[in-house]
């Protein structure tokens, strides 16, 4: 395994050489590395140190963390678009205008996840809302589930006394007797005969 890791980052090497046009002997000389060194890298016979491969990078016009990624030094971030490979890739731009490119995209990466973040949260609190009103609207209805419920529970209950009448209408009926008669004695209702007390 050790080898196969050798052995791609110096294909890797070599290819970024040959599509950037220099010769090994020139990289070498960027690099502070010795040609017999550079070409034993480039086949896989030697693995090269964080040192090495920064001074590589630089003599490539690449970044320096593409070829740590290729020797295995760092792990390849997972959401690579391939933006980032094709900017590292690119020979005809500057370290230094790499480094602002990735920056800027870096930068319009945080800004639209920070939005998306954002949006879920608003989302979250709508439903949120959705769901507190639901809740109160089922309370209010249970509510006046409970006095229709009641309601009917004590009208069916007064009218259901064997039959008598309620004291409602009792009470009623009352009233409407005491007005209509005159006091003191009728003929005609039986027990009104009653003598005073007293």
């Amino acid at each position: 395994m050790r080898n196969e890791t050798v052995k791609s980052i110096g294909d890797y090497i070599r290819e970024q050489r040959e599509q950037a046009r220099i010769s090994m002997r020139q990289l070498a000389q960027q690099a502070g590395v010795s040609n017999p060194y550079l070409s034993q890298i480039e086949r896989g016979l030697r693995k090269p140190s964080a040192d090495i491969l920064q001074q590589i990078a630089k003599g490539l016009r690449i970044s320096a963390e593409a070829l740590y990624v290729q020797a295995g030094i760092l792990e390849d971030r997972p959401a690579d678009t391939g933006v980032r490979s094709a900017l590292l890739a690119d020979a005809e731009l500057s370290e230094r205008q790499k480094q602002v490119l990735m920056e800027i995209y870096e930068s319009f990466r945080k800004e639209n996840a920070a939005a998306a973040e954002a949006q879920a949260a608003e989302v979250a609190a709508q439903a949120a809302e959705v769901e507190a009103a639901a809740e109160a609207a089922a309370a209010e209805a249970a509510v006046a589930e409970a006095t229709a419920t009641a309601a009917t529970t004590g009208a069916a209950a007064e009218a259901a006394d064997d039959g008598r009448p309620s004291r409602t209408s009792w009470s009623a009926a009352t009233a409407e007797a005491e007005q209509a008669e005159p006091s003191g004695n009728v003929d005609d209702v039986p027990g009104q005969n009653v003598p005073p007390i007293g």
